[in-house]
Formats: C-alpha cells, sequence, structure tokens
C-alpha cells in the first residue's frame, strides 16, 4: 500500500509542475544592457508570452548570431523585451523575431517597434513568431498578414514536404537549390497572406504531405514579405524542430533574409 500511495504522489506531482513549454506570460519593464559600441547589429529575440519551442530556440539562437558574424555584424540574443525602446533600437538594423509568442510588448515597446519599423528598421520573424498568440493590430498587420489555423498532428505532426519558390529572383530566395524538401511543422493560415498585400516567395506543395481536409489551403504560403513598409519585413513559417536551422537551403534563406532586411 504504501509503495502504491508513493507512485500516486509522484504521479501527482509530476501532473502538478509546470509545462516548459508555456510559461507564465512576463512583461519586461527593465532593459538589457548593451555591449558596449553595437552599432548595425542584428537583435535576436525568442521571448515567448505564448508556445515556447524549447526544442529549437537553443540551437537556432547560436544559428542565428553565426549568420550575423559571417555577415559580418555584431548580435545581441535577448529574451527581454524591454530591449524594444528607441535608444536601444538605434543600435540594430534589423530584429530577428525567433518564435517570439504571445503578445510579449507591451504598449510602450510595440510603439517604440512601429517607430523602428517606420525608419526603416529590418524585421525577420520566423515560426511561432507569426502563430495566433499575436493579437495586436499593428503586429498583425506588418508582420503577418493573415491568421495561423493549426498544423497535422499526431503522427503527422513532423512531415516531409516540398517546397515551391514562387520568387526565385527575391534576395531572400539566392542560392537556393531545387528540388527542395524539408521534415517540418507545417503551419496552415485562414488566408493566403498575398491578399493582404503581402509578397509571397515560397509555398508548400500540398501533393507532398498530409496537410489533412481542415488544414489544406490549395495554395499554401510557408515564406514571404511585406513590400509596403519603410522597413524591410520577412517571415517564414519554417522552423519548429532544430534540425531545420542545419538545412543548407533554409540556413541559406536566412543568411539572406538577414541580410536584405538589414539593408
Amino acid at each position: 500500500m504504501r509503495k502504491i500511495l508513493a507512485v500516486l504522489a509522484l504521479f501527482a506531482s509530476a501532473q502538478s509542475l509546470p509545462d516548459p513549454h508555456l510559461p507564465k506570460p512576463i512583461q519586461d519593464s527593465v532593459a538589457p544592457t548593451l555591449p558596449q559600441g553595437l552599432q548595425h547589429a542584428v537583435l535576436i529575440v525568442s521571448k515567448t508570452n505564448g508556445w515556447r519551442h524549447i526544442e529549437h530556440i537553443p540551437h537556432s539562437n547560436s544559428v542565428l548570431a553565426n549568420i550575423a558574424k559571417d555577415l559580418g555584424r555584431a548580435s545581441f540574443v535577448t529574451e527581454n523585451a524591454a530591449v524594444f525602446n528607441d535608444e536601444q533600437l538605434r543600435h540594430f538594423s534589423v530584429v530577428v523575431l525567433n518564435s517570439a509568442s504571445g503578445d510579449f510588448l507591451t504598449p510602450e515597446q510595440r510603439a517604440a517597434f512601429a517607430r523602428f519599423v517606420a525608419r526603416g528598421g529590418g524585421v525577420v520573424a520566423l515560426h511561432a513568431a507569426g502563430d495566433n498568440s499575436h493579437t495586436d493590430p499593428w503586429y498583425v498587420q506588418t508582420v503577418i498578414g493573415t491568421t495561423f489555423i493549426g498544423h497535422p498532428g499526431g503522427a503527422d505532426h513532423l512531415q516531409s514536404a516540398q517546397l515551391l519558390v514562387d520568387k526565385p529572383d527575391h534576395p531572400a530566395m539566392a542560392g537556393v537549390k531545387l528540388p527542395w524538401s524539408l521534415v517540418d511543422e507545417w503551419y496552415s493560415f485562414d488566408s493566403n497572406p498575398a491578399a493582404k498585400g503581402m509578397t509571397v516567395l515560397a509555398r508548400i506543395d500540398e501533393a507532398s504531405y498530409r496537410p489533412g481536409a481542415k488544414l489544406a489551403m490549395g495554395v499554401h504560403p510557408v515564406i514571404w514579405v511585406n513590400p509596403s513598409t519603410k522597413g524591410r519585413v520577412f517571415y517564414s513559417a519554417l522552423g519548429h524542430s532544430p534540425e531545420a536551422y542545419d538545412d543548407r537551403n533554409y540556413r541559406r534563406i536566412l543568411t539572406n533574409a538577414i541580410r536584405w532586411a538589414a539593408r
């Protein structure tokens, strides 16, 4: 009986542990200290007030920092959203939102981010930075342009699919080798972001994987840019698994996107 009670106690304790994928939402108010001499740098933000991609964020942050280094730019990696202030954002040419989720910015921080884009600052938003945990109208209209509705689950959660390049001449797609297949978590959206003025660069061939009837889009965009802002805004729904960031084509696209967004 004691053994049974002990097992039940352990089970109850495990059930009460917080899910690391769902951290408690926190609004940051004290800005981080930036390194001295930081100019025209790459700001990498993986703040999560929604779903936290604990599997890929450590690796992808490292990959993104190495990309910045290869481009001859310093980088600063943080989960402190209070860095979104006018004074500190002036040290950066591009902000990379690495699966940043939830409404992670206060109204004041969001206003500073909007001013950053309005004066020409670049944005590279990845994976969960485009999910439906973002509700601010400016963010949705500027960065996403559509609404995430889900991805396959269960045995079909991660699937190999073929990607099609619609705009091979866009700088972000330079050097991509076709045919290109990737194993990933495939986001679906309620509409094509092109209907809201986005320029689609790449899409998924839905015949190459199993989206399911509720998630099928027909024309299924996966990478796009917003041509209507002074700052260059790029979004990619790719990148659920760490391995995606080691894919040669995807790493090339990330390098291209950061270079393009940073001008």
